[in-house]
């Protein structure tokens, strides 16, 4: 299994299979509005737990910020959700919100890239009558 990885990506998102493309594109679409670098891999925690695992400890020290990851659709992102031991703390978002994902996301690394910071800022403000 080859792994892709993006010199200078900030998130990675791991996709449990490639049934979950339509949400990882709402995804990515988010993170291409704010200037956000990201890789995609297709890595299960079912069919190759190891890779899996090997990735997310890597994640860090390759300088990514945010992990997302799924299954994306269905229930059973949910249910992983949910199921995570004491000390292991896991954001949400909606059941194939893509785009919610890469909000998060990007409000995550908003918190060290001021530049990120600045445009999520006018998009916020951009919704309307809201206080940033």
């Amino acid at each position: 299994m080859q792994i892709n990885e993006v010199p200078n990506a900030k998130v990675g998102i791991v996709a449990g299979s490639k049934s979950d493309q339509e949400t990882v594109d709402k995804i990515t679409a988010v993170l291409d509005q704010f200037g956000i670098t990201w890789e995609y891999n297709i890595l299960s925690a079912h069919r190759t737990p190891n890779a899996t695992a090997k990735y997310a400890r890597e994640a860090a020290g390759r300088g990514l910020q945010v992990l997302i990851g799924g299954p994306l659709n269905g229930v059973d992102a949910l249910h992983s959700i949910v199921q995570m031991p004491p000390g292991i703390p896991v954001a949400t978002v909606g059941i194939g919100n893509g785009k919610n994902a890469g909000y998060l996301a990007a409000h995550i690394v908003a918190i060290a890239d001021p530049v990120v910071r600045e445009k999520l800022v006018a998009y916020r403000k951009g919704l309307g009558d809201i206080e940033v």
